[in-house]
């Protein structure tokens, strides 16, 4: 088998093993499930050029998260705002808890749904690597390409948007994490 052959195999591997959690997060940034299926492909693509780089760096999906808020911040600079389409599957219910009210999660998760979707573009970033990905500070600035400080101000300034919206004030804590 000839290293090309392997790299694209290796490839194939790392994009359909992560293709569920990129396409969650696309539709977190796009806040439409089309856009976040074509934000993974195109970055996927971007990707795919750099493989050998990419899948000898420490942290792959760290490159890619990376890639993909780029492609998705150049897109949507000036854009401040964007609406859901909430028709068609997001692929975000696959990750409901079990227990408790569907009907009441379902009703909650398209009021954040909604509301993400009408935070400015970098607030928006900040507060799903840092609350919905699980990314440290650190990790959401190297994602994002700015400075801890500035995920931290975008953060901040999201969650207090979201705090403000009277149907969410019980979803998002006082300090600043779902539930």
């Amino acid at each position: 088998m000839g290293e090309k052959q392997t790299l694209d195999e290796e490839f194939q591997q790392f994009a359909t093993a992560r293709w569920p959690r990129l396409l969650r997060t696309a539709y977190l940034l796009t806040g439409e499930q089309h856009a976040a299926e074509d934000l993974v492909q195109s970055s996927l693509e971007r990707v795919y050029v750099s493989w050998r780089k990419v899948s000898a760096a420490d942290d792959p999906d760290a490159y890619v998260r990376r890639v993909m808020v780029n492609a998705h911040a150049r897109k949507h600079r000036k854009r401040l705002k964007e609406y859901l389409s909430l028709n068609g599957d997001t692929g975000v219910d696959r990750e409901l808890p079990e227990r408790g009210d569907r009907m009441a999660q379902a009703d909650d998760r398209a009021a954040l749904l909604r509301a993400l979707a009408q935070l400015p573009p970098r607030q928006r970033e900040a507060v799903v690597l840092r609350y919905w990905e699980d990314l440290s500070e650190a990790q959401a600035a190297e994602c994002m390409g700015c400075s801890v400080g500035a995920v931290k101000s975008n953060a901040s300034k999201g969650l207090a948007k979201l705090r403000a919206i009277p149907v969410l004030a019980g979803a998002v804590g006082s300090r600043g994490t779902w539930g």
